[in-house]
């Protein structure tokens, strides 16, 4: 045990009430760890809050745990854990004045280091990963329940063992996790197979708007978009990762319209391209072939200057 773990198992040791929270529009590796963590935690005897800013999505509601998770948190607790947050602003609102985190853990490589205890590992392909090493040298089990979790998030940071940071050991977690009897081909179908009919619907707005530009791919999803296609989220649905199967472009991208912001992702469809250094421009960040931002303003405005950065950033 290095000295990082023996810090983290004596702060789980000495608490009682634990807070866990992960970013604005969670995706599975968020869900994945602030779960997989908040259940083992829960197994040990302690009491856990699991704090998401926007709730659980719809499609991860059959996960174990589920019904656990808030959008804000109660009262003083003992231990406050942030997992799969590159900078504490990403949160959430509620938790601009709040303390600092005791311990932070992630494993993206802008992570800003603002826990009091940061366990960062950006060679991990996910946070859930992370937690998979590391939970047992905390005195914590991993269950079927525990592992059901942490292996969604392992399959959705890896979009299946696709991404190119996909490593022997990524594997031999997820057959580690499948050990337990958690039905692995469920959980991976679920995660990235299986839509509800607004996502596609919503799915058919994006794509009819995709535009090229100097090698960038790009779609954009408006407000009235999702109204129309009925879609309860206020995110992309994942059609990012549709985006990124486009051959013969070296950037995919998407702008997703909020209320007075645009959240925006990039995907590099090229090896040697670092979209990281783009998105931290804008205040965001991420890995080298997968990050994203939040910029306050309008959608034309956010779209042109982001596009015309990205080509001069990157080259392009």
């Amino acid at each position: 045990m290095n000295d990082i773990d023996a810090e983290i198992n004596a702060k789980i040791a000495s608490a009682n009430n634990i807070l866990i929270v992960s970013h604005v529009r969670p995706d599975g590796d968020a869900i994945g760890a602030t779960l997989g963590l908040g259940l083992a935690l829960k197994q040990a005897g302690k009491k856990v809050q699991l704090v998401l800013n926007d709730g659980l999505p719809a499609s991860f509601r059959h996960l174990p745990g589920s019904d656990l998770i808030n959008k804000e948190p109660q009262g003083q607790p003992d231990l406050f854990i942030t997992v799969d947050c590159a900078d504490f602003k990403r949160t959430g609102k509620q938790f601009e004045n709040y303390r600092k985190p005791d311990i932070n853990i992630d494993h993206h490589i802008t992570n800003e280091k603002f826990g009091v205890i940061n366990l960062v590992e950006p060679d991990t392909v996910a946070t859930s990963a992370v937690l998979t090493s590391h939970l047992p040298l905390w005195g914590l089990t991993i269950t079927q329940d525990v592992a059901a979790n942490l292996a969604t998030g392992i399959i959705t940071d890896t979009l299946g063992f696709r991404t190119s940071n996909t490593t022997p050991d990524a594997l031999r977690q997820a057959a580690l996790l499948m050990e337990t009897g958690i039905n692995l081909p469920d959980l991976y179908t679920r995660a990235l197979v299986s839509r509800s009919f607004s996502a596609a619907r919503y799915w058919g707005a994006g794509l009819s708007s995709l535009k090229t530009l100097d090698g960038i791919v790009y779609a954009t999803m408006r407000i009235s978009d999702r109204k129309l296609a009925g879609y309860g989220g206020n995110d992309d649905a994942d059609l990012i990762n549709i985006i990124s199967a486009i051959e013969d472009h070296a950037v995919g991208m998407i702008f997703v319209e909020q209320r007075g912001t645009v959240k925006i992702s990039w995907r590099a469809l090229q090896p040697g391209i670092d979209v990281s250094k783009v998105a931290s421009h804008f205040g965001g960040g991420g890995h080298k072939a997968a990050a994203g931002a939040d910029i306050s303003g309008s959608l034309d405005e956010i779209q042109s200057r982001v596009l015309q950065v990205t080509r001069e950033m990157l080259n392009l």
